[in-house]
């Protein structure tokens, strides 16, 4: 019996496509991750700070002397100081490329004209290298100029400044090819002549370098009335226009002029004493004609002001006439000096009181609260209207109360029955605190009156066993009411405590 000859996996349709389908993924997997590096190649990964990515992507090369030596693995924004953001780059290196001294550096340079870029490193000469994950940080001088960057440098106004200069020197040099070549022609002995003439200026005995400073001192001077100066030629130029409109008229008034410069000669002459007279007081009169500058456009603009009140000024001064005449007669009348007298006093009374009490009102606010509240005091009802419906209110069983007759000492509540302390709580005492001030010395709210509370004893000098209210001040500051103010307001004088009297007033 023969034997069977043994199946070849050649002749087998799937197993073949089986093995070109495994071959054709290991290709696609591998051309899909060369950008991240090739599986199971050792790499040296190294971290470079900039303060820019400057438009690299990830996988674009890294180069070291034009060959390529890794990749971009990674781009992360990382804060740089100096810039609000920056980034982080992180190159997986062959190991054929270290180790790399720690001073090295890179720059990212520009690939190609569409924008493709690279990292470069520049290897540096120190014996120590880089250990794996080490951070190179760079700044700006790591970043070359794009292309674009060269391109924004011509915005639209460089443009239209650009287009109009070459416009300009387009249209000066246009047509001109021989007048040049004939002034190239001429620089040569212009030069050789201008040489002893600048080392004439340079020589100092030549003063160019005071004449300079004499010139920018005048320069100086001058600028003050630069527009004085400026209006001055304009109406030269005014008035040279007019004078060339009549060349006959021109021509005889150059026909005249040796005549008048024969006489201007010989008033000069005599002119000249009050000239050198002039001259020397001039610097007197600078601080003047300052001043005269400046008061002249107020002066101006009284004098203006002036010539449109000048013709009310008679029919004011008939009306003032009447008024004179009055006053002449006020102040002659024996009874003015007592009127003023007597006004004077009054002023000097009122004073102290108005400062006294008006704090109560601009403080406290009670005047506003009185009549708010004058409408509960003259509630009750009655026949003929309404009537005061406020009473003392006292207890009937306390001794020495306020109604009592024959009190043997001041209304104090320790002195009530005790049934009517079980059945009326706390007795009464007796509170009698008048004229409440409003503010305190510093003019800080004290408005005192319906805000002291109810004090149990306040009586300075008094019985140790009264329990009565009745010292006018209670200590502290009682602060300002619901609607009042903390503090006096600014301006307004004022006294916590009443500190004047009437004034005497004499007999005439």
């Amino acid at each position: 019996m023969s034997r069977r000859p043994a199946a070849s996996i050649v002749a087998n349709p799937i197993l073949v496509g089986a093995v070109v389908t495994l071959v054709i993924v290991v290709g696609v997997f591998l051309a899909y991750n060369a950008n991240s590096g090739l599986p199971f190649v050792p790499t040296f990964d190294l971290r470079v700070e900039t303060p820019d990515a400057s438009r690299l992507v990830v996988g674009n090369d890294v180069r070291e002397g034009g060959f390529r030596i890794g990749q971009v693995a990674k781009i992360d924004p990382v804060p740089i100081k100096g810039h609000r953001t920056g980034a982080e780059l992180t190159l997986a290196l062959q190991k054929s490329a270290t180790p790399l001294p720690v001073d090295s550096s890179i720059v990212i340079r520009t690939k190609s004209a569409l924008g493709l870029k690279y990292v470069e490193i520049i290897r540096g000469h120190s014996k120590k290298s880089l250990a794996q994950g080490s951070v190179l940080q760079v700044g700006d001088s790591a970043l070359t100029p794009e292309i674009d960057d060269v391109f924004n440098m011509f915005t639209a106004k460089v443009r239209r400044a650009a287009q109009t200069n070459l416009s300009s020197f387009g249209g000066g040099l246009a047509t001109r090819g021989a007048a040049i070549n004939e002034s190239l022609g001429a620089l040569p002995p212009l030069l050789r002549d201008l040489r002893p003439v600048m080392q004439n200026l340079s020589d100092p005995q030549t003063r160019l370098a005071p004449t300079i400073e004499a010139l920018a001192r005048t320069a100086s001077t001058v600028a003050p009335v630069s527009a004085a100066f400026s209006r001055g030629f304009t109406s030269g130029a005014d008035v040279f226009g007019a004078l060339s409109s009549d060349p006959a008229k021109l021509r005889q008034t150059i026909a005249e002029s040796p005549g008048t410069l024969d006489v201007a000669h010989q008033s000069l002459a005599v002119q000249r004493p009050f000239l050198r007279a002039l001259a020397a007081l001039s610097p007197s009169m600078r601080g003047t004609a300052a001043e005269l500058l400046r008061a002249a456009p107020p002066i101006s603009r009284a004098l203006a002001a002036g010539t449109r009140n000048v013709p009310k000024t008679p029919p004011l001064s008939r009306n003032l006439k009447a008024t004179f005449v009055a006053t002449r007669d006020l102040a002659t009348s024996p009874t003015t000096n007592i009127t003023l007298q007597g006004l004077d006093d009054t002023v000097k009374t009122l004073g102290p009181m108005l400062r006294y009490l008006g704090p109560h009102v601009t403080v406290c606010n009670y005047w506003n609260y009185w009549w708010t509240l004058l409408s509960d005091d003259l509630s009750e009802q009655v026949a003929s209207g309404t009537l005061q419906r406020v009473e003392a209110k006292t207890s009937p069983n306390q001794q020495n109360s306020m109604n009592s007759f024959g009190a043997t000492q001041p209304a104090n509540g320790q002195g009530a029955d005790p049934l009517s302390v079980a059945l009326m709580g706390d007795p009464v005492n007796l509170h009698a605190q008048p004229y409440g001030r409003a503010v305190d010395q510093n003019g800080n709210a004290d408005c005192e009156s319906g805000q002291r509370g109810y004090p149990d004893r306040l009586a300075a000098g008094a019985d140790p066993s009264l329990h009565i209210a009745v010292d006018a001040r209670t200590p502290g500051d009682q602060g300002p009411t619901f609607t009042g103010l903390a503090h006096v307001p600014p301006g307004e004088t004022f006294s916590a405590e009443p500190d004047g009297t009437a004034p005497k007033v004499t007999n005439p």
